[in-house]
């Protein structure tokens, strides 16, 4: 295999504490990758003058995949770019219990589902403005029974779901459910929206996902109204296996569903587009913990999971992932946020006593 070219962004406040020694176990696993690490946020800006300037850009292009910390904002244009500019549509967050992590659920043994949540539509375009602005639409509220410009003053969002985003995002889902069929999980997509009410755009959502449906016949799907998922996503999660969501249900909930297995200090992220893949922490920048040594980097090393099974190196990804299950079941070496005492150099040190 040729050697690989992964860009790394370290990120703001506290997520170098957790790129760094998550890179440095990565590095024990003896693979054939170079570290890229161009000048973005504030070394962008000292730099160059710029938080995201051309060499940073020219850097994610040529490289095969990118491993992002969090931002506190600094770094947000080189996220928008891999984002948007990368068009990786599908952001992929895995939800499975390891034993030993802190849940709440009495009995959590056995959660293992993924969410599919749509990454560039819905009100994500980031389309605001002042509710006088719609005036010469001559827009009518059917709930409010009025135009819409005499509710101002106020504000509008835009959201906006098409068919184009609708159908890849729901062959990534159903070819997912496909390949964790394949290795003895349930092969299952469900799809929720808010169909009830937003029967134009999420009505759209969820009938381009039926309509991919045919195309599987050996997967089932089930759609329900995003109210009743939201219900089931605590209620049942054992049941669940692929979830596709648009964007704005599919960022809340996978954070709602992270606290069933522990929080977002172990909620890891993979955005996948047809040629290029970026990966993160689902969790921020945690400011309250920088300089401390004690941020969970168990997200920052699942996410690299994923990285290096996008890379090709799939016995490593499953390396380190049982590694870091190891270390969660013997227990003596987890950060605080786990129930531990832990610094977060000494649970990669475990990590790495465990590969």
């Amino acid at each position: 295999m040729t050697r690989k070219r992964v860009v790394v962004i370290e990120g703001e406040d506290a997520a170098p504490e957790a790129m760094r020694p998550s890179l440095a176990v990565i590095d024990r696993l003896g693979l054939d990758i170079e570290w890229l690490h161009p000048p973005v946020g504030a070394l962008g800006i000292e730099r160059s003058g710029s938080a995201f300037p051309d060499e940073a850009r020219a850097a994610i292009d040529a490289a095969d995949a990118t491993l992002f910390g969090a931002t506190n904002g600094l770094s947000a244009l080189a996220l928008f770019y891999l984002r948007w500019g990368k068009q990786t549509y599908a952001n992929v967050r895995p939800t499975r219990f390891v034993p030993g992590a802190c849940s709440p659920l009495a009995a959590p043994q056995g959660i293992d589902f993924v969410i599919v949540r749509e990454n560039l539509e819905d009100l994500y375009l980031g389309v605001e403005g002042d509710l006088r602005e719609l005036a010469p639409l001559s827009l009518h509220s059917f709930t409010a029974q009025c135009p819409v410009v005499d509710l101002a003053p106020g504000a509008y969002a835009l959201k906006a779901i098409t068919e184009r985003g609708s159908d890849r995002v729901a062959r990534f889902a159903f070819e997912l459910a496909r390949s964790r069929k394949a290795r003895g999980l349930p092969g299952r997509v469900l799809c929720a929206a808010k169909y009830n009410m937003l029967m134009r755009s999420d009505g759209l959502f969820r009938d381009r996902v039926r309509l991919m449906a045919a195309q599987y016949p050996d997967i089932e799907l089930q759609t329900y109204i995003i109210d009743d998922f939201a219900r089931r996503l605590v209620a049942e999660p054992h049941s669940l296996d692929v979830v596709v969501l648009p964007n704005l249900y599919g960022d809340i909930l996978s954070d709602a569903a992270a606290g069933l297995v522990g929080g977002l200090g172990v909620a890891a992220s993979g955005c996948y587009g047809d040629d290029y893949a970026y990966f993160e922490s689902v969790h921020g920048s945690a400011p309250d913990l920088v300089g401390k040594n004690v941020i969970n980097p168990t997200a920052t090393l699942a996410s690299a999971a994923m990285l290096l099974e996008y890379l090709g190196f799939a016995d490593a990804a499953r390396r380190l992932e049982a590694a870091i299950a190891a270390v969660y079941a013997e227990g003596s070496r987890l950060t605080p946020d786990q129930g531990g005492n832990a610094t977060t150099t000494e649970f990669c040190d475990a990590v790495v006593r465990r590969l």
